[in-house]
């Protein structure tokens, strides 16, 4: 039968049919020229239709299009309970490196793909917003991007930024003005207070969906964790007093344990390395012990007593002491080092003839070490050389950096240079070059957050933070999920330096290294210590080495007792 002989409903009377007269002939013309027999684009239209109104998130179907990505057991199941159970608000505590990013894209993915989410706002550090945005275009296919103006607020519709220049003006209004589908908010432990700016933003954000990323949710008080809570679920726990009243003994103690650990569930899910079905490779540190050459210990002690004496000076006087504090820092570190700092105390207006004199005669002792004598950058050669494999190398300081740099070049190493202030672009290359030509990277502190290195196991610490939590971030680069071979650590240690007593506090006293990961972090939050200020007061005070290693004992004496009052305490089992 030919479609021009088909009868118009209208006409012959079928009841039910509402065609106008006028659209009929527009019907009969597309029944000529549309695929309409095309079985192909049937299915996939039958496909999509089938996805609007899929009833439940028991199946996620972001798996079968994500192909850069094969996510871990307790990584799927974390999504299915928060899309399923939690309704898209909850606090993701996974342990450091059990992949909370991942859970978080999965999440976001289901969403888009089910049209539940168009508009999404990805809040993180600074350092992590290139990362955030590379991965969830490269492993997710999401098109997210890095916020960079005033009009990428309401230019695009999945959008990573970092929080703190979100909440500043005239983001915070632009950003307050608008309809969000969900909120993803990583390092959420720092909303724990509610006082803050970065809590306050969360709060007034408009959103419908919401997922908070920390490994530590509580650090000092279980008041953190109400606080992070009632931005997901106000009331959830009561109110402040309520809360107070049925859950708190002390502010590190709770009480009404099961009832607690019931009201947890339903907003905070924690996977634990403990509880198996992850794999991670065994984490080898080792402390290399070295003496500085004659040279380089007169150095060291001409440069430590000028920081002493120069520290007391000006804090009397309620002067700046953060340039002696880092000349001690860089002095650790090599005599290249401590050049740049050196240069600035000497150009300061404020800097007497007497005292310039003093900075001069300490910038001639740098200069006359020859570069291929450094004990320290001696020692990198030979690990290189014996590894006979990728290494990378953290350094806190770039003209460390730098010299490490122009060593290696010198010694026929390909090396390749990581820091802070590479665009997302030579980051990228500089991974890139890393993994396929060069032997070995040499990366500062800044450079070195958010880069996953996995290809890489051998680390060699050249200077040592005085933060123990930074040199874990460090280790993290490698030592993290994907990595499938053990990972060796080796920690330079000079004798007779402050850089001596750290390695010892880290490695045989508080055994951090040895810690289930996330622990340190609850530590040092618990003991409430600015490590660096007090090292720093340690060493201008000890008027021996004897008396600057008592401190450094006493120090681990509380560390190793905040660790049992936290196994104690165990107030993260109840989520």
């Amino acid at each position: 039968m030919k479609l021009d002989s088909l009868p118009n409903p209208l006409v012959h009377g079928a009841p039910d049919c509402i065609i106008e007269d006028s659209l009929f002939p527009q019907f009969l013309e597309r029944l000529e020229t549309d695929n309409w027999d095309n079985w192909t684009l049937f299915q996939l239209i039958r496909k999509a239709e089938e996805t609007k109104v899929v009833p439940s998130f028991d199946e996620l179907l972001c798996l079968q299009h994500i192909p850069a990505v094969i996510p871990y057991p307790h990584q799927i199941t974390t999504a299915k309970r928060v899309l399923n159970e939690l309704q898209g608000r909850a606090i993701l505590a996974d342990e450091v490196g059990l992949g909370k990013t991942i859970e978080a894209g999965l999440i976001l993915k289901e969403y888009v793909m089910r049209g539940l989410v168009k508009k999404a706002l990805i809040l993180v550090p600074a350092s992590l917003v290139l990362q955030w945005t590379r991965e969830l275009n490269e492993k997710f296919n999401i098109s997210a991007f890095a916020q960079r103006n005033e009009w990428s607020w309401t230019t695009y519709d999945i959008l990573v930024s970092s929080i703190d220049t979100t909440k500043r003006e005239p983001h915070r209004s632009t950003v307050l003005e608008q309809d969000w589908d969900l909120v993803i908010v990583d390092e959420a432990h720092k909303l724990k207070n509610k006082k803050t700016k970065n809590w306050e933003l969360i709060n007034q954000l408009r959103k419908k969906y919401l997922l908070l990323l920390t490994a530590t949710p509580i650090q000092n008080d279980l008041k953190e964790l109400y606080n992070l809570i009632t931005l997901l679920k106000p009331g959830q726990l009561g109110s402040t007093q309520q809360f107070a009243s049925t859950f708190i003994e002390e502010k590190r103690k709770p009480k009404n344990a099961a009832e607690l650990k019931s009201a947890l569930s339903e907003v905070m899910i924690r996977n634990k390395r403990s509880e198996g079905g992850v794999f991670f490779t065994k984490r080898n540190v080792k402390s290399i012990p070295l003496d500085l050459s004659p040279q380089e210990r007169e150095l060291y002690d001409a440069v430590s007593s000028f920081v002493k004496e120069e520290y007391v000076k000006r804090r009397a006087e309620k002067g700046n002491v953060l340039p002696l504090i880092t000349l001690q820092r860089e002095i650790c570190s090599s005599p290249y080092a401590a050049f740049p700092t050196l240069e600035r105390m000497y150009k300061d207006p404020k800097t007497s003839e007497s005292l310039k004199s003093r900075i001069m005669q300490l910038n001639q002792m740098c200069q006359a070490i020859p570069l291929g004598e450094y004990t320290k950058g001696k020692l990198v050669l030979e690990l290189v050389a014996q590894a006979n494999d990728k290494m990378i190398v953290f350094t806190e300081y770039r003209a460390s950096q730098d010299y490490l740099l122009y060593m290696l070049e010198q010694n026929g190493v390909k090396a390749i240079p990581f820091r802070g202030g590479f665009k997302r672009g030579k980051k990228d290359w500089m991974t890139e070059l890393f993994e396929k030509r060069a032997q070995v990277m040499v990366a500062t502190e800044a450079g070195g957050e958010g880069i996953n290195l996995q290809f890489c196991n051998q680390v060699i610490n050249f200077d040592l933070p005085w933060n123990p939590m930074r040199i874990e971030q460090r280790i993290g680069r490698v030592h993290r999920l994907g990595q499938e071979r053990d990972v060796c650590v080796y920690n330079m240690a000079t004798r007779g330096t402050i850089e001596e007593h750290i390695v010892s506090l880290l490695q045989e006293k508080i055994r951090m290294f040895e810690m289930v990961i996330g622990e340190l972090d609850m530590i040092i939050g618990r003991m409430g210590k600015n490590l660096e200020n007090d090292i720093m007061e340690w060493f201008v005070s000890s008027n021996s080495e004897q008396e600057l290693a008592a401190r450094f004992d006493q120090l681990g004496q509380h560390v190793e007792q905040a660790k049992q009052e936290i196994l104690k305490d165990t107030f993260l089992d109840y989520v």
